[in-house]
């Protein structure tokens, strides 16, 4: 059967299990917007700038651990994109990026709407294809699902001429593909699996830190045996959390530079770290030759590229974490042994005495809104079981801190990029993904405008997000560096003219609240989550003083936290 690239598009997509994708047209993906119009196994969403296609796409993938599908044309097009690509690139987000090119004869020509995607992609891609017979369509499209989804996921982009979507060729989607250069570990070594748990015996003072790569691998069940039959306590990372329950009494919170300071001190002290899922990134580590001074480092990740590239670790083990786990569990079971049960009794009065700090305590007031206050009553009125987005700036860390997630993904944010703008347009994508559950979008007055025309997609796709706007006036991260390390110099962190975010919401054809008084909080919460079928837009009036707290400075170590 002949078919177009268009048709062949759209055919690739059904036949890879592609409900939903995101996306604005534009000349040079024009043949395949007809394609779309012409058939009805792949919806697609019209989202209304191409970094809210991407983050829309991520929110999915997040939400999911399914690959997450952007549609954008040439040159703006794709370059709009790039913020969201590199964002997914950081976070290790499974997606399959497609942009439009100008036809293959005029590439290299600077033809209008012409960039070299490839080129300029390259650096923030797992991989990236410009296809230029249409001959090869269908096979590269089955080749860039099975990269973005296999070993560490990630984005991976297909560059598309216009000629080759108007081209005819036969068509034959592969239902398996193999790459003699691409052959991910999946299993542990034996050998490896039996040298971390001969660190593991041996601990007196262990923790497990763990990352999103247990959320990515799925291995979030297995993760809690594994902590239940240790007894160890256990720490996540921004990207991690709900890798593990945090209402579990072995949970200590998250670690790093706004983490808590028992799970920091005990990374500090500890004298064996087994790292899962992990990357040992900057936010993490502090001061890297600070850090965990005197532990050994069992380190399971699915890529090797990641081990020992921060920090130099005693044991490596390759592969995916469920199966690695489940591999660790077996060898402890079958030694039928256990840690020294005196050495971690000990350890734990230690961690106690630690969380006796209550390092989250913050001063309550009937005056003025705390953003803390906020999220613990975001918490209770959705009692734990919403799907939250943020941007990002205290407002995430204030609800890393104070949301428990008890679930894997759960928590949709942007860590290692650190985009602003991600929040709203990353809720669509989660919100079209779980239509019948809570999905609420935690932002500041200045994350919020970075893509507030995602208003409209919400608007025309009926998108019953709850936006929780922690507005206090301020760029509040940037405030609160400027407070600490630049000496109160607030250089252009103040937010004037503010838009009437209720008004605007309005404009859009959404519901608006502004709460001003912490009586009004919980409320206002309850009221908007009543409304199942609209968008509220809950601006809460916050301190403009409120500090992050714990924090650790720059360069310091883990046990160099600012409490107060």
């Amino acid at each position: 059967m002949e078919l177009t690239g268009a048709e062949i598009f759209v055919r690739a997509l059904a036949d890879e299990g592609v409900e939903l994708i995101f996306g604005y047209p534009g000349g040079a993906v024009l043949h395949i917007y007809d394609a779309l119009y012409k058939q009805d196994k792949v919806d697609h969403i019209l989202v209304r700038h191409e970094q809210g296609a991407v983050h829309a796409a991520e929110g999915y993938a997040k939400s999911t651990n399914r690959p997450g599908v952007a549609l954008v044309t040439s040159g703006p097009g794709a370059t709009n994109a790039v913020t969201g690509i590199a964002d997914a690139y950081m976070d290790s987000v499974p997606l399959v990026v497609f942009t439009g090119q100008v036809p293959t004869h005029l590439i290299g020509n600077d033809a209008f709407q012409e960039v070299d995607t490839v080129g300029i992609t390259r650096p923030c891609v797992k991989h990236n294809f410009l296809v230029k017979d249409v001959k090869d369509l269908a096979l590269t499209i089955k080749k860039a699902f099975y990269i973005a989804t296999t070993g560490r996921p990630g984005p991976v982009v297909v560059d598309i001429p216009k000629d080759v979507t108007a081209a005819k060729a036969e068509y034959h989607y592969p239902e398996h593909i193999e790459l003699r250069s691409y052959r991910p570990t999946v299993t542990g070594h034996p050998g490896q699996i039996r040298r971390a748990v001969d660190l593991i015996l041996a601990a007196r003072k262990p923790i497990i830190y763990s990352g999103g790569g247990v959320i990515l691998g799925n291995g979030a069940e297995a993760l809690y045996e594994f902590t239940k039959e240790t007894g160890f306590p256990i720490t996540n990372t921004l990207m991690g959390l709900g890798g593990y329950p945090a209402t579990d009494e072995q949970f200590l919170g998250m670690l790093g530079m706004h983490g808590t300071y028992e799970a920091n001190l005990a990374m500090h002290h500890a004298d064996l770290v087994i790292a899962i899922g992990a990357r040992f990134d900057d936010r993490v580590t502090g001061n890297i030759e600070k850090f965990c001074p005197d532990a050994r480092i069992i380190h399971v990740d699915v890529d090797p590229a990641s081990i020992s590239k921060n920090v130099k670790v005693d044991v490596p083990i390759v592969g995916q974490v469920e199966p690695v786990l489940r591999a660790m569990l077996a060898e402890l079971r079958q030694r039928g042994q256990k840690p020294d049960a005196a050495a971690l009794k000990a350890w734990w009065e230690q961690i106690r005495e630690w969380q006796a700090m209550d390092c989250l305590r913050y001063e309550r007031s009937d005056e003025v809104i705390k953003p803390q206050f906020v999220i613990e009553k975001l918490y209770e009125v959705t009692r734990g079981d919403a799907y939250i987005t943020s941007d990002v700036g205290q407002h995430q860390m204030f609800t890393a801190q104070f949301y428990k997630f008890d679930k894997p993904l759960h928590w949709i944010n942007s860590g290692g990029l650190g985009t602003m703008g991600f929040g709203l347009p990353s809720a669509m994508g989660v919100q079209l993904a779980h239509p019948d559950e809570q999905v609420a979008c935690v932002t500041g007055e200045g994350s919020i405008q970075m893509c507030i025309q995602e208003l409209a997609t919400c608007r025309q796709y009926g998108l019953p997000i709850k936006i929780i706007n922690l507005n206090n006036r301020y760029l509040g991260m940037v405030r609160q560096w400027q407070e600490f390390f630049y000496q109160g110099r607030y250089a252009m962190s103040y937010m004037e003219s503010l838009p009437d975010f209720v008004k605007l919401a309005e404009a859009y054809g959404h519901v608006g609240m502004r709460v001003e008084r912490p009586a009004d909080v919980e409320p206002a919460l309850r009221e908007a989550f009543a409304m199942r079928d609209r968008l509220v837009f809950l601006d809460f009036l916050t301190d403009q003083t409120e500090n992050v707290y714990p924090m650790v400075p720059a360069g310091a170590g883990q046990n160099e936290m600012i409490l107060v």
